[in-house]
């Protein structure tokens, strides 16, 4: 997959297709770290505790929104 780098205000990013970001269980707000391997930049999400179990609550309440919901009434 390619993609182009941006002038976004007074930096640089890149945008990112939302069929990937779905595919990932990527949202607004999520923290990435860059990390360059061999010349290469390879971006994964920064798991420290908290995302990492904000990352699983989110994929389970997707998963389980209808359940979710009539447990909710």
């Amino acid at each position: 997959m390619n993609t182009t780098v941006r002038k976004i205000g007074n930096s640089h990013g890149i945008i990112i297709p939302k069929d990937l970001l779905d595919k990932l269980h990527l949202r607004e707000g999520d923290e990435l770290e860059l990390v360059e391997v061999d010349g290469r930049l390879q971006i994964v999400p920064s798991e420290d505790d908290f995302s990492r179990q904000m990352r699983a609550a989110r994929i389970g309440m997707e998963q389980y929104h209808d359940t979710l919901a009539k447990l909710a009434k």
